[in-house]
């Protein structure tokens, strides 16, 4: 299956990393282009046409109010659509692009490591593809969660948006121990080699969140008190109010 990528971004550049396959690329920036083509083996092309003439499956990585934009500059020339766009539905993407099997994903930054979790949505159309090969490709990068569209935003804001609220949160912990004297960069590689571990024991032995909290933390003990001080400090609610705000807005 031939790819190409309308835009270069970051999500556009993880996907392709998690693909492993050379991609064909537009983006207005062009060495961002040629960049992103040449990391993976594939082309630059000068223009969003070209990259749907060539491509057996187009991804859209572009921004998504450049949703009309970009429908038009394909002329119609798309064979098949992915579209990893915040915010538009697949209602939109058929509109957008008519007759064509679509395909609305969510993925995360993890697919850049074959780690990520994918959100799917499949079009109208989606079984007159080869969405079994589009699958396939995703599937590389990350585990497929099909879901209802009514949904997806809100996954999309546990887990698109959860790679940067865990960095926040290691880069927290880190500068806690740092300001009790630990070293900056072995601080920040305990709290990232913790979270790392700490999510390596709930999928590996399929713990609740809060057993594994029990396990570590004594009764009256010391990471007792720390989990208190999370607690009272508000820390449920400063992620509920983070939850809100991304489905408050646009887009990320």
């Amino acid at each position: 299956m031939r790819i190409g990528l309308i835009g270069a971004g970051n999500m556009a550049g993880a996907l392709a990393r998690g693909f492993g396959e050379p991609a064909l690329v537009s983006d207005p920036d062009e060495r961002r282009a040629h960049a992103l083509a040449e990391e993976v083996g594939g082309e630059a092309l000068p223009s969003n046409a070209d990259v749907a003439r060539r491509a057996d499956l187009v991804i859209l990585c572009h921004k998504p109010a450049q949703l009309g934009e970009v429908a038009a500059q394909l002329g119609g020339t798309a064979q098949a659509v992915a579209s990893v766009l915040w915010g538009v539905s697949v209602h939109e993407l058929e509109d957008a692009y008519p007759g064509v099997p679509v395909y609305r994903f969510m993925p995360n930054i993890p697919v850049q490591v074959g780690s990520g979790l994918v959100a799917y949505v499949p079009g109208s159309r989606a079984g007159e593809g080869a969405e079994g090969a589009v699958l396939e490709l995703f599937g590389r990068a990350g585990t497929i969660l099909p879901l209802d569209e009514d949904l997806i935003d809100a996954a999309g804001a546990v887990m698109s948006c959860g790679p940067a609220f865990f960095s926040l949160i290691a880069e927290a912990l880190a500068d806690a121990g740092a300001g009790h004297g630990l070293e900056p960069a072995a601080a920040r590689r305990m709290a990232v080699e913790t979270m790392a571990g700490t999510a390596d024991v709930l999928r590996g032995e399929g713990m609740d969140t809060a057993a594994l909290r029990e396990r570590v933390a004594s009764p009256g003990g010391v990471t007792a008190r720390g989990l208190e001080a999370l607690e009272r400090d508000g820390v449920r609610a400063a992620f509920e109010d983070a939850v809100e705000a991304v489905l408050g807005g646009p887009g990320r």
